[in-house]
């Protein structure tokens, strides 16, 4: 697939169905393992890695929506898992060992901040979290032992933006491997390859798929450092998608440019009419020029994004007033579908950070989280508007 053709085209045509020419859509290979026509090909296979042996070894499904993404992002490969969490938790082990010290951004999603702050460091891994548009805090964090810059942006549940460039550029200036989730922003808004980050991940079961039925996690970038992780760490930790839900995957990705298109334009419409809101005190959405990183958001990304959130006035007891109210939008804990959804991140996502620490990122008990969905946005508009009625 020639990387001169649109998004859109590649979106739909990228990923050659391999074994089954003249199919128009990627089949599902439903198989635990292949067979051999021969001794010498099976030698051929294990030694040499020519074909399949075991879909936990590579699958012809899998393998062909690998590459649809490789080329949305503009990457030399790309490797699917099970979920997005699989694809942080393999990328950070197969980039470093016990003894080792990773920075992370402060502002992630729940999992990745329990991942990075009770599990890691159980086994030898070191990690400090730090505001990374702070140069002096970067440069605090810094250790001999530094191997990794773990990014978020835009970043749940605040969609605090990060300028990609300069921090890529600071990590390869120290030796430094960088990692951005871009899970909000999907390789049509956005691509951290492009900025210089040397690896990009997402969790598929977002927009990616876009259809909230399905699971996946998906990494790309470089070979060199894709290799080592697919045929070491990803196969022997077992941390793959299944035929069927890869099948999904790329079925859902041939429509993410028209999903995304529809899920922005009605979240920069939403953003916009609770800016207004007398019961909100504050909207972040990377589209609106009071948000904190408005011009870093548009000097790297072609579009802002499907989720927004916002303050209600009334705190704890608003939010969850505001979401019991709705009878349109779905109380949902995850975010990408077609249909909006909406999350308390304090009581969610976020649970498992301290009071504490909720505060000094900026998660209010008040702060509700959207994931804009491509229905008619005037209905969404009602729906908000008599929630929001409610909280009088």
């Amino acid at each position: 697939m020639s990387s001169k053709w649109g998004f859109s085209t590649r979106a739909v045509h990228a990923g050659h169905p391999e074994g089954m020419e003249g199919s128009t859509v990627i089949p599902v290979f439903q198989t635990a393992a292949f067979s051999f026509s021969s001794s010498e090909e099976a030698v051929k296979r294990f030694e040499l890695g020519e074909g399949y042996v075991y879909s936990r070894y590579g699958n012809p499904t899998v393998r062909s929506v690998e590459e649809k993404v490789a080329s949305l992002e503009g990457a030399e490969d790309a490797v699917l898992f099970g979920s997005g969490m699989s694809a942080i938790l393999v990328s950070i082990l197969s980039l470093m060992k016990s003894g080792d010290h990773l920075i992370s951004e402060e502002s992630i999603y729940g999992g990745t901040y329990t991942l990075f702050n009770e599990i890691l460091p159980r086994y030898g891994i070191e990690v400090s979290f730090v505001d990374s548009l702070d140069k002096s805090q970067l440069e605090g964090a810094l250790k001999p032992n530094t191997k990794v810059l773990f990014l978020e942006s835009p970043a749940n549940p605040l969609l605090k933006c990060l300028p990609l460039e300069k921090l890529a550029r600071f990590a390869k200036g120290k030796g430094i491997i960088s990692v951005v989730d871009s899970t909000f922003a999907t390789p049509y808004f956005q691509n951290p390859l492009q900025w210089g980050c040397d690896l990009v991940v997402h969790s598929a079961t977002k927009f990616l798929g876009g259809h909230g039925d399905l699971t996946a996690g998906v990494v790309a970038g470089p070979r060199s450092l894709l290799d080592p992780m697919r045929k070491l760490f990803h196969r022997h930790l077992g941390t793959v998608i299944s035929p069927w839900e890869a099948f999904l995957l790329g079925r859902g990705i041939c429509t993410l440019s028209l999903r995304m298109e529809r899920s922005a334009h009605n979240a920069m419409l939403i953003s916009q009419w609770l800016s207004l809101r007398e019961e909100v005190s504050a909207v972040y959405y990377p589209g609106l020029k009071s948000f904190p990183q408005y011009e870093i958001a548009r000097s790297q990304m072609r579009g802002f994004g499907g989720v927004l959130a916002f303050e209600l006035k009334g705190g704890y007891r608003a939010a969850e007033k505001f979401q019991d109210s709705l009878k349109l939008i779905s109380r949902v804990a995850s975010l990408g579908d077609v249909q909006t959804l909406v999350t308390h991140p304090a009581s969610s996502s976020h649970r498992m950070l301290s009071p504490e620490e909720r505060k000094k990122r900026g998660i209010s008990d008040g702060l509700v989280r959207l994931s804009v969905g491509i229905e008619d946005c005037q209905d969404l508009f009602s729906d908000i508007e008599q929630a929001l009625g409610a909280l009088s």
